[in-house]
């Protein structure tokens, strides 16, 4: 399958376009999604996995999240062509405190307005469209609200969460942990993510919604994750007490994986200290 990757110049969409051998649409490849003439590229691709977003949290930036999130997937959407393939890369984030009711948080969790940010609202927004364009014209679509995805370094890109504290960790920069790093995140290797993808390329599912993490097996608070690091290469991560960060919403959030590992017999493959060893 020809395959085109959108953001694929960025922190995670290096490694997936590197892993399916797909090209890239971003603004390092001088293509904009904002531009409808250059969005329209996707016409000749069989496969879209669409990671270009604008992922700022300031409220400040509202004008900026919903035009690239929303209005440049619709741009995306319009020109797909009938039995193509759609993977929409959406956040866990759209739950809010919501996902704090629940151990192992499920599909059919509230995404009701919750005091979410731009992003999380413009990525719920986008979820809609993605339903509504995927039954318009006739393509199979698929949306990943994703959790907490990790991959190495790449230049001129900035650090997802985990490899932000590997690197820490490896540098002896000084760490800032919200509530003593006690808060949970399950994690999931960018490769099991791309692994995700291949598995909805090739099932029968004609509309699919998933939330997509390490789950239960993979799921750590930040401390242990870090202490683990400091174990493998033998040091002392430098903790900052003075300066803790605002604490997460939600406080603890692991994915209910039933129903990707039901419909599209896909579960994760790279467990956390083979991991985090991938990153140092």
């Amino acid at each position: 399958m020809k395959l085109l990757v959108t953001g694929g110049s960025g922190y995670l969409g290096t490694h997936v376009r590197r892993f399916f051998n797909a090209e890239d649409l971003s603004r390092r490849s001088h293509l904009d999604v904002l531009n409808r003439q250059e969005a329209a590229k996707v016409a000749h691709y069989e496969g879209v996995i669409h990671l270009a977003a604008y992922s700022s949290k300031n409220p400040a930036d509202a004008d900026n999240c919903f035009r690239t999130n929303v209005e440049g997937t619709v741009n995306l959407l319009r020109e797909m062509q009938p039995n193509s393939v759609f993977i929409f890369a959406s956040t866990r984030d759209v739950y809010g405190s919501h996902a704090d009711e629940y151990d192992e948080v499920p599909e059919g969790c509230s995404t009701e307005y919750q005091h979410q940010s731009p992003l999380e609202w413009s990525k719920l927004i986008a979820e809609r469209y993605v339903e509504y364009y995927a039954a318009q014209r006739n393509f199979r679509s698929c949306i990943f609200r994703l959790s907490t995805v990790y991959a190495r370094p790449s230049e001129g890109n900035e650090n997802g969460f985990v490899t932000h504290y590997v690197e820490a960790v490896k540098r002896g920069w000084p760490l800032r942990l919200p509530l003593e790093g006690r808060p949970v995140r399950d994690i999931l290797h960018v490769d099991d993510f791309s692994r995700a993808c291949r598995a909805f390329v090739d099932s029968s599912v004609t509309r699919g919604l998933y939330n997509l993490g390490g789950g239960r097996e993979n799921a750590t608070s930040l401390r242990e994750m870090i202490d683990q690091v400091a174990e493998i290469i033998q040091c002392n991560p430098v903790i900052d007490e003075n300066a803790p960060p605002p604490v997460p919403v939600p406080l603890n959030y692991i994915s209910d994986l039933a129903r990707v590992r039901e419909e599209l017999g896909w579960q994760p493959q790279i467990g956390i200290e083979e991991g985090l060893r991938s990153l140092i």
